[in-house]
Formats: structure tokens, C-alpha cells, sequence
């Protein structure tokens, strides 16, 4: 059942409009972005969502967009008080504090989707990883690869990536570093045969540090946002104009929208190949 059915009865037809279509839910957690609308009904909106999915411990509301050097988001906790849990995704377990660390149980179908198409022997590199979900995903999906590596620059969400790592018995093919990418990467001393870059906002800063340690024939994940009535005329262009900047040439494979990102923005994926 959906919230807006759920609620019929409890809030009036103009205030079910203004109930958001999705919710994301991490572990025995779940994160609403209740807008000013509703906010004084924002606690019985958590009350019927605890309803819906009795196995929720904590429900917060996003007060505002990520921000900070770690780009995390505002919450308030309006039922619980827990925000660390432990989150099941493709046959994986991810300790996540949403409240320290970035994760989207959402983009669930993005990471699997990235990790089928690894091949065996292939050297990946994940930026800006969190508490490393896709090296983990990948590392169980194509055991053959030689490395899964991420680099995420939150100290708090490297700490429960190694967590994650020792959860997933991931040691040997998937490795953590903490730091800034674009100091981090030039000093791990390998090219990559696939480069994962899931920051939608702001990645685009990162595609020359990218471009530095992609192997001849190296494919890229590039994620931005756009608005959804062009999607991916910006985001070709500035991929395009990076690598005239790098002196490589590329290759677009794909072209794939992920997620709503706002009002009519989604988040998008460009994948292409690097010569």
C-alpha cells in the first residue's frame, strides 16, 4: 500500500497531494522528506509509516540537502532515537549511521547494475565510496576481479566501510582509503580498468583525477543531475570537454537516468570507454 492511500482518512485530500511518492529505507530505518506543508503532521506521518513496515525502529525527516565538507543531509528523528542499523542488499551487510555517513538503499538496481558489468581480472576504483557498498557488491558479484578499491574522505564512513569489509569477509579483494580522492589516487600507484564515480553532485570536479588513473580502454561510471526534460546534454558535454583537458578520447557506451534527483532533476549516469 502506498503512503497516500495509507493516510486517506487522516489527512485531507489537499494534504495526501503534498505527500512525498518515496521514502528511502536503510536497514530498520526510514528517511521522508515531509515538506513545510505538512509539518505539523509530520509525526503522524511517521506513525504510519512505523504502520506500514512494523520493523522500523527509527523514522526521521529530511530537513535539508547534503551539505558540508561530507555532504551529508539534516535529519530529525521524529519516531527512535537509533540512527545506526544494519542495512541487506544482494546477499551483503552495511553498517550505516545515516546521520554520519551517505547511503541510498534506493540506488540498490545502480549498483547491481554496475557490478554485472565487471569482468574477471579487472582493477576497480570507486570514489567518494561510503561505507564501500559498491566495491563489496561487486567483489561478491565477480569474485575473479583482481581488486575493488574506494576512496571516501568522511572519516566516520571509512571507519564502517572497514566494518563493512570485516562483515563481508571482502579482505584481499576490496580495499578502504580515507582521504581526498584527488590526493589519494595518484598515491596508490595503479590504473584502473573501471572507474565508479556515484557523487551526482560534484564528481564532474574529479573527472581529470579520473582520466590520470584509467587504464587504456578503462570505462567510467560518470553520475550527474540534470533537469528530466534534457538529462544528458550537460553532463556529455562537460565529460567531453575533461578529456580534450587530459588529451584522451572517449567513447559513450551509455546513457541511464537512476533516480529522481528533485522537481523534475534526476540523477544520471553517462558510462564510456577512455582511449
Amino acid at each position: 500500500m502506498k503512503l497516500k492511500d495509507y493516510m486517506k482518512g487522516r489527512l485531507s485530500e489537499d494534504e495526501r497531494k503534498l505527500l512525498p511518492r518515496a521514502f528511502d529505507i536503510i536497514g530498520d530505518i526510514a528517511i521522508i522528506e515531509i515538506p513545510a506543508g505538512l509539518r505539523k503532521k509530520r509525526k503522524d506521518i511517521a506513525k504510519a509509516l512505523k504502520a506500514m513496515h512494523p520493523r522500523l525502529k527509527t523514522v526521521c525527516n529530511k530537513t535539508g540537502e547534503r551539505a558540508g565538507e561530507y555532504r551529508l543531509p539534516s535529519l530529525e528523528l521524529l519516531l527512535g532515537k537509533e540512527t545506526l542499523t544494519e542495512h541487506r542488499e544482494h546477499g551483503c551487510r552495511f553498517r550505516v549511521d545515516v546521520r554520519d555517513a551517505y547511503f541510498s538503499g534506493r540506488e540498490a538496481t545502480e549498483r547491481q547494475r554496475v557490478a554485472a558489468q565487471v569482468r574477471p581480472g579487472e582493477r576497480v576504483l570507486t570514489m567518494f565510496s561510503g561505507v564501500c557498498p559498491s566495491p563489496i557488491i561487486i567483489s561478491k558479484a565477480q569474485p575473479g576481479i583482481e581488486k575493488a578499491v574506494g576512496v571516501e574522505l568522511n572519516p566516520k564512513a571509512h571507519a564502517l566501510a572497514l566494518e563493512n569489509i570485516r562483515l563481508n569477509r571482502a579482505y584481499g579483494k576490496v580495499e578502504a582509503y580515507c582521504g581526498d580522492v584527488r590526493e589519494v589516487c595518484p598515491k596508490l600507484g595503479m590504473r584502473f580498468d573501471r572507474i565508479i564515480m556515484p557523487l551526482p553532485k560534484g564528481a564532474h570536479e574529479f573527472l581529470d583525477v579520473a582520466f590520470d588513473v584509467a587504464k587504456e580502454g578503462a570505462v567510467i561510471h560518470f553520475y550527474h543531475w540534470d533537469r528530466e526534460d534534457d538529462p544528458f546534454t550537460g553532463a556529455l558535454r562537460i565529460v567531453k570537454a575533461e578529456a580534450r583537458k587530459a588529451g584522451r578520447k572517449v567513447r559513450v557506451l551509455g546513457k541511464h537516468l537512476v533516480l529522481p534527483y528533485g522537481p523534475r532533476v534526476w540523477k544520471i549516469c553517462i558510462e564510456f570507454r577512455v582511449s
